[in-house]
């Protein structure tokens, strides 16, 4: 009864995840300079974090923050606030002497918990992701349809959200892949950084220009 509900979240999905955002910008920055491991488990963060969306979504907290723009801005502010500290942190890299052995001796500066929550709050942070999901809760999926084929889609939802960061992240841990990055060393990270920190910009300009309204 609700497949075809069902299809069409999952294409409108597909669509969001694949454009690239904050979520892509971690996983490809962690599996390059941390290896697979590092990877793997901030796709994982970023695949979880979207529960917290659909938690919200789900218990009408999000229709709260949609009806008030100081509320959002203030969570567009925190979601600038920190991709603009990663983005720092990232600019700051320096040259790495070892670096040509980085493909064959991956870098685990970062403990499991670190490289999850790292997705976790990028994701959970992600005023895009706010966003979708407000549209997708209240636009796409039927207020008729029942809560726990809801939650059944929201599981959907983080699991291929999950998938496809596993995917970015078995990609660009390649040995290849990370030997060829190794060779920017530490400009890759400074172009990343420039990103994440644009990123954090868009987002406290788009703020002020809500608050400008």
């Amino acid at each position: 009864m609700y497949w075809t509900e069902f299809f069409t979240v999952a294409l409108v999905h597909l669509l969001a995840v694949a454009s690239p955002g904050p979520d892509f910008a971690v996983v490809v920055r962690e599996s390059v300079s941390q290896g697979r491991r590092a990877g793997l488990l901030t796709a994982w963060g970023v695949g979880a974090g979207i529960l917290v969306h659909v938690a919200y979504s789900l218990l009408g907290i999000g229709l709260i923050v949609s009806q008030s723009i100081v509320a959002f801005n203030v969570l567009k502010y925190l979601a600038a606030a920190y991709l603009v500290w990663i983005g720092i942190k990232a600019l700051r890299a320096k040259a790495n002497p070892e670096a040509a052995n980085i493909a064959q001796q991956p870098a685990h500066a970062m403990s499991a918990w670190q490289s999850f929550s790292l997705g976790f709050i990028t994701n959970g942070l992600n005023p895009k992701a706010t966003l979708f999901f407000l549209s997708l809760f209240t636009l796409v999926i039927s207020h008729n349809t029942p809560v726990l084929v809801q939650g059944a889609y929201g599981v959907y939802l983080a699991l291929a959200t999950g998938a496809w960061f596993t995917l970015v992240a078995m990609l660009f841990s390649q040995t290849r892949v990370r030997a060829g990055f190794a060779r920017m060393g530490h400009w890759f990270d400074r172009v990343m950084g420039v990103v994440l920190v644009g990123l954090g910009v868009q987002l406290v300009l788009s703020a002020a220009d809500a608050r400008g309204q």
